[in-house]
Order: C-alpha cells, then sequence, then structure tokens
C-alpha cells in the first residue's frame, strides 16, 4: 500500500506532462497550419517551385538523379516525390484526373493540388522538432524544462514560418535534434550504438542541407567528455563522421556520381552579395541574427532568458558539453558567411528554447519556494503569449501579400486584351483574358501559357537563369528586351534594387532601359518601409503607340495600399 502511495504521484505527473505536451503539439500543429494555403495558387515563396519542378522531373523522366544539389535536398526531393506519387494516386482514384500528363497539366494549372500537401509534409516536420526539441529538453533539466522550451518553440515565429514552405530547413533540423538526441546519451555511457545513431541522423540532415553537417560538433563534444572517464569513448570518436559520410553517400550516390553538378551547384549557392540579404562581416552578421531572427521572435526577454540559461546550464555539464558547442559553431558559420538570411538561424532554436527553459528556471528560482511554480509558470505564459501573437501576426500579413493586392487589381481595372507581365508564380492570373509573360534570363520574357503547356524542366529553366540568383526582369539579356514589352508590369523587385543601387546598377539600367516611358498607378506595400524585403510590389501601365481610348489607365485616384 506504502508502494502504491508512493508511485501514484508519479503516475499523475507522467499523465499531466503527456497531457501538457499534446496540447502544445495541437498548439504547434495550429499555427503551423493557420494560412497554409497563403498566395494560393500563386507561389510568393521563389524557392517553392524549385523542389516542385525538380522533383516532377525526375518522376516524368524516371530517374533518381536530382540534377541539383544547391542544399543538396536530396533527401527532400525523394520524400516529395513519395507525396507526387501518393497525390497522383489519389487524385486517379477520384476521378480528378487521368493518367500522368492530366496530372501534371492539373498541377501547373493549380498548383495547390500539390503545394499543399507539401506544405502539409514540412507542417509534420516542424511538429516533430518540437517533440524532439521537448526531449531535449527533458533529458538535459528535467520535465518542466522539456515543457516550456518545446511551448516556446512551438510559438516561435520564424520556426513556425519555415514549417510553412517546401524548403530543406526544417527537415534538416528536425534530424540535427535527433543526432543531438543521440549525443546526449554518449555523455552517459560508451556504447557504440549511440555515436552510430548519432553519424546517421547527421548524414540525413546533410544530405537535407548542408550546414547540418555541424552537428557532428555534438557526439564529438560528447565522446571528449566521456573519455574522461573512459578512455574506450575516445576509439568511437571516429564513429560518428564516418557513419555520417556514408550515410550521405548511400542517400545521394549522385553526390559522386555526378560530382560536376555538384561543384556548378555550390558554386552558384556561395554568393558574395545577394539582393536584400548581403551580409555586414562577421560582427556584423552576428548583431543582424541577434538583432533580428532571434531578439524578434523570442523578444529581448526571451533573448535575456537564453543567456541565462547558457550561464547556468554550467550544472549540467554533460548537456552544456552538447548544446553549446553546437550552437557556437553554427553561429560562428553564419557569421562568417558573406550572407545573412533569417531561415539560416532554424538550427539554433530548438537549443535557445532549451536555453530560455533553464534561464525561466533560473529566474523563477528567485522567487519564495512556495511561489516558484507559480511564479515560473507565469512568465512562460507571458512570454509563449506574446511570442503566439508576434506569430499570428506575421502569418496573416502573409496571407495578405502585396503580390495578391496587384494581381486583384489588375483584375479589376485593366481591360482583357492587355500584355502583362509578372515577376512572381502569378498563378493567380492565368484566368486573365490576355497575355501573360514572365523574365527567363537568356530566353528573354516567355509566354506563360505557352511556357506550361510544353511543361516546364527545372533543368532548362535553370540553363536559361544563366547563373543569377534571381529570376526577374533585371537579369533578362538586354538583347532580349524586345520580348518584354507589355501594357502592365507588375514588379515586386524593382524597389528592393533600388535600395542598394551600387551593388546592383547592371539589374537597375535594365529596368530603367525598359521602363523609361512606364509610370506607376499603384503601388502595394506591406508596411511603412519601402525596402521591406518582398513586400514592394508596383504596377506600371505602359504607353504604347495606339488609341488614346486603348491604354490601360488607372479608375480614379492612384492608390496606395499598405497593410
Amino acid at each position: 500500500m506504502t508502494f502504491a502511495k508512493r508511485t501514484e504521484p508519479r503516475a499523475m505527473a507522467r499523465k499531466s506532462e503527456r497531457l501538457l505536451l499534446v496540447a502544445i503539439l495541437l498548439l504547434a500543429a495550429a499555427l503551423r497550419l493557420w494560412h497554409l494555403d497563403f498566395g494560393l495558387p500563386a507561389l510568393n515563396d521563389p524557392d517553392e517551385p524549385v523542389f516542385i519542378m525538380t522533383t516532377l522531373d525526375m518522376l516524368r523522366e524516371g530517374r533518381l538523379n536530382p540534377g541539383w544539389f544547391g542544399h543538396p535536398a536530396t533527401l527532400l526531393f525523394y520524400l516529395l516525390a513519395l507525396v507526387i506519387v501518393a497525390v497522383a494516386g489519389l487524385g486517379e482514384l477520384l476521378g480528378r484526373w487521368s493518367g500522368s500528363d492530366a496530372f501534371v497539366a492539373a498541377v501547373f494549372a493549380d498548383p495547390g493540388i500539390l503545394v499543399l500537401p507539401m506544405r502539409g509534409l514540412s507542417v509534420a516536420f516542424g511538429v516533430v522538432s518540437v517533440w524532439l526539441t521537448w526531449r531535449l529538453g527533458r533529458r538535459v533539466a528535467g520535465p518542466r524544462t522539456g515543457l516550456a522550451a518545446a511551448l516556446l518553440l512551438a510559438c516561435n515565429t520564424v520556426h513556425v514560418e519555415l514549417s510553412q514552405l517546401i524548403r530543406t530547413d526544417m527537415l534538416a533540423t528536425l534530424l540535427m535534434c535527433w543526432s543531438m538526441l543521440h549525443a546526449l546519451s554518449a555523455t552517459e555511457d560508451s556504447r557504440r550504438r549511440h555515436p552510430v545513431w548519432a553519424g546517421i541522423a547527421a548524414g540525413l540532415a546533410c544530405a537535407a542541407k548542408w550546414p547540418a553537417v555541424l552537428v557532428l560538433v555534438a557526439p564529438l563534444a560528447a565522446g571528449l567528455w566521456r573519455a574522461r572517464c573512459d578512455t574506450r569513448a575516445l576509439r568511437l570518436l571516429p564513429v560518428a563522421p564516418v557513419v555520417a559520410l556514408g550515410t550521405l553517400l548511400l542517400v545521394s550516390p549522385y553526390l559522386l556520381l555526378d560530382y560536376p553538378a555538384v561543384l556548378r551547384d555550390l558554386t552558384a549557392e556561395a554568393r558574395p552579395v545577394h539582393l536584400g540579404a548581403t551580409g555586414y562581416g562577421f560582427l556584423g552578421n552576428l548583431g543582424w541574427y541577434i538583432r533580428h531572427p532571434l531578439a524578434q521572435s523570442f523578444g529581448w526577454p526571451g533573448l535575456a532568458l537564453i543567456a541565462t540559461g547558457a550561464f547556468g546550464i554550467r550544472r549540467r555539464p554533460a548537456a552544456a558539453i552538447v548544446l553549446l558547442p553546437t550552437a557556437a559553431a553554427i553561429l560562428i558559420a553564419l557569421a562568417a558567411q558573406a550572407l545573412v538570411w533569417e531561415r539560416w538561424i532554424v538550427p539554433v532554436l530548438p537549443i535557445a528554447a532549451i536555453l530560455a527553459a533553464i534561464g525561466l528556471t533560473k529566474v523563477a528560482d528567485v522567487f519564495p519556494s512556495a511561489w516558484r511554480t507559480w511564479c515560473g509558470g507565469i512568465l512562460l505564459l507571458a512570454l509563449a503569449t506574446w511570442m503566439a501573437s508576434v506569430t499570428i501576426e506575421r502569418l496573416a500579413r502573409h496571407a495578405e501579400d502585396p503580390r495578391q493586392a496587384a494581381t486583384a487589381w489588375v483584375r479589376a481595372h485593366v481591360p482583357p486584351g492587355r500584355t502583362i507581365l509578372v515577376e512572381h508564380a502569378a498563378f493567380d492570373l492565368l484566368p486573365y483574358r490576355g497575355r501573360l509573360l514572365f523574365p527567363l534570363g537568356s530566353a528573354g520574357c516567355v509566354d506563360v501559357r505557352t511556357a506550361l503547356n510544353k511543361r516546364p524542366s527545372y533543368r532548362r529553366v535553370n540553363g536559361l537563369r544563366q547563373g543569377s540568383a534571381i529570376v526577374d526582369l533585371g537579369h533578362v539579356d538586354v538583347a532580349q528586351l524586345a520580348t518584354c514589352d507589355a501594357d502592365v508590369a507588375i514588379l515586386s523587385n524593382y524597389a528592393r534594387y533600388a535600395q542598394e543601387p551600387g551593388r546592383f546598377a547592371r539589374p537597375l539600367a535594365v529596368y530603367h532601359r525598359l521602363l523609361r516611358h512606364h509610370r506607376c498607378v499603384a503601388t502595394f506595400t506591406s508596411g511603412p518601409r519601402q525596402s521591406d524585403r518582398g513586400a514592394q510590389v508596383c504596377i506600371r501601365s505602359v504607353p504604347r503607340p495606339r488609341p488614346a481610348a486603348a491604354r490601360v489607365t488607372p479608375a480614379g485616384p492612384t492608390p496606395a495600399i499598405r497593410r
């Protein structure tokens, strides 16, 4: 009876923990599913078409070689191929289409057929990474820390937004968390299975995104720590790197078989400048990551908790030796890059959430023992509520993208029969009864409907880009500018180039040459700053030599729409 009474509170605690974990995972899923259809049928993220088209090419041509290794993204391509096969089979079973040609035609008419389930896969990656963060936090400092870390990551706006995109970041982060979990086990005993599994996870993560190789710092640091009391751990140090390399080549053998493509794509990815993402030097980059993605997603109070947790974790040296060097290695690598991207910080977020949870415990310890649990819970809920509100606001802003506002304006003000030039994947303009043009590097501006009817291949599109980072009007071959003559131009990047004229003089010159007779008739922005990345869209009327009655003119005063 006494034993039963002792175990009853533990059972209740475990049940409460499981219920809270389920609630946190449901919250994580709800936030990531909200506005998952943003932009559709248009594709606002420029990288989503890369992954969709490459996977379609692989299936249509019956090849396992992706032919593109920029991330390298091989593991993601194979998973997306499974999604396509499942969607195609289900649609054919339901009578939506018959045969692969009809399926591909349906996808190019409405990309949402594939985009939504593919984004759903990314949501699943995000939710699983929240679960793994709970496991990591629990191993490091107990159930409360695990739950607090999971809640903070569930509400983190950067993590949520990247969970809604068809990209490699969330898959790589999930696998890196898995590798760190096994690295923690390697600090407790010298069994071979821990570095083996840590290496497998690291290799899979690297097959998704190259920088994930940095997670190998975790098992190496764990092995060195373990070697202090068990010299057998030293013999196991090479295991994780060797297994990671073997796993990478097993999953993506074409890294060797098609190494010229690997070198080509890695060279193309290593750019010294990029529109809106050029770095500021080592210290400047480090400050940018702290001020922007970290401070904007955790808040300055959250950053203070992270710093407190980084100091407080010293009392758990085995955990500190795994988490802190891994986070430091990633931050140093990011700061050393020529570019800065918000998405690159994603692998650090689970560690930051765990440190913030530990810091929260340290702050709660300041209060009298009778109040600590309540005070810690209130502080956690306050921070999580603020983070969730920031996330909801940003998701709502994404759902009202200026590019969709621009196409709505075109449908309302531009009569049928005109030629419209767009710089983004404006599938929402396909119903418009007029010619649609899209800039495509050396090919000039191509007819959108003609290109879609030919089932475009990403390999061909990538070749026409001629190595440019962005597909837009500024990178069209000057000799082909005549093909871009249009009545209306919806410009996504012109204002962004204008913010950096010194770096992008050539693209600006192309815009000025083509648009010298145009005038801006509508501007749509996502905020008060005209330099907001991806937010400035201009619609310009093109005065051609034609009867005045046929020219496109705005109805009423020029609108300037801001959300």
